[in-house]
């Protein structure tokens, strides 16, 4: 820690008074300007010209400041290993980071002189380096509300990987599953099937053992195959999202109209989440609403995916309730989507989600 303190005390001192005699002499030159402008103004040749002096010194103070600001970070980071990053709008911070500017100068004329004392009182090692790094952090670095704000993105951009991430792993677990389980499956069913035929004259104990093992198989299969296409369906990445809930609305045990009106699709993890939501959501219908019909409509419109559910069942349905409905919900907000519901007694209910394209 010692050494690490006077490394950084004696880059702070170089730095702050290299940023100190820049911005001095930026400042001392803008202040002549200033006062001879203000005393003589018998010239206007002499008047255009001090005002472009200092129209340019005010032009070029923040892009000096911007500079040592980066400047610091960069010591900052090589002698600490402080990551500090630059404001998101750095305009915004001109101030706070000349104000760092001006501390740093005093700050490091502290530090360098205070390095000898280093090795022999320790914690005024770390009180300098925790200082100075604190006023970097607050003057240099991003505000509360650009931090805040940079913080939702990386918390935002850290979901979206999550979410891509365990759709590729459900892909691969369906991939691996269907060429693996199900082709034994398959195998096994088919043989089963040849030896139930190739014995029908053994005894009945035997031709009954080999039925049931048989129809075992065929159940396993079919049980299989719908929980690959659960995990996910490879017909959304071979032919799309309309093909995939066409194949929905055909499986369904009641009629369901379908209308998939997307000119260019959506990033994959997206649409794999629109399909489960109408997997689940007809689903439910099938369970709770008592309906006899129902329609789903998938539309987008600019960057967002528009899903509608609707059904002429009983209404009535409630987030909570055993319903399926919080599980709409968070399959929703696991893109940055948003879920609502409208079932009024009676019915009908309407269930819409909208999706960001591009999560």
């Amino acid at each position: 820690m010692t050494w690490r303190a006077i490394n950084n005390a004696l880059a702070g001192l170089l730095a702050g008074l290299a940023g100190g005699v820049l911005l001095g002499v930026l400042i001392v030159i803008w202040g002549v300007t200033l006062f001879t402008l203000a005393t003589s103004t018998d010239n206007w040749e002499h008047v255009v010209v001090y005002v472009g002096i200092v129209l340019l010194i005010m032009a070029l103070t923040p892009w000096l400041v911007h500079g040592l600001s980066a400047m610091q970070r960069s010591r900052l980071r090589a002698t600490l290993g402080a990551e500090i990053p630059a404001p998101v709008r750095p305009l915004g911070r001109t101030w706070h980071q000349l104000a760092y500017h001006l501390l740093a100068v005093l700050t490091g004329l502290a530090g360098g002189l205070l390095v000898p004392l280093f090795p022999v009182v320790p914690p005024l090692a770390g009180w300098v380096t925790r200082t100075d790094e604190g006023l970097a952090r607050t003057l240099l670095g991003p505000g509360r509300r650009e931090a805040l704000a940079l913080r939702v993105e990386t918390l935002a951009r850290s979901r979206a990987d999550l979410v891509a991430a365990a759709d590729a792993e459900r892909r691969r677990i369906e991939r691996d599953l269907h060429d693996g389980a199900q082709q034994r499956l398959v195998s096994l069913a088919m043989n089963l099937g040849m030896a139930r035929e190739r014995f029908e004259a053994e005894p009945e104990p035997v031709r009954q053992a080999l039925a049931a093992a048989h129809d075992e198989a065929v159940l396993a299969l079919t049980e299989l195959r719908e929980f690959i296409r659960g995990l996910h369906p490879a017909v959304l990445n071979d032919r799309g999202l309309d093909a995939a809930l066409s194949g929905l609305a055909a499986r369904a045990p009641l009629p369901v109209r379908l209308r998939v009106d997307v000119p260019e699709p959506a990033a994959p993890g997206v649409e794999a989440v629109a399909y489960f939501i109408v997997s689940e959501a007809i689903t439910n219908v099938v369970k709770h609403a008592q309906a006899t019909r129902a329609e789903v409509t998938v539309t987008r419109a600019g960057n967002r995916l528009r899903i509608t559910v609707t059904d002429d069942g009983r209404g009535g349905a409630l987030p909570g309730t055993g319903t399926g409905l919080d599980g709409l919900a968070q399959r929703a907000a696991a893109v940055d989507g948003t879920l609502s519901l409208d079932s009024p007694p009676g019915g009908p209910t309407t269930i819409t989600a909208e999706l960001p394209c591009e999560s």
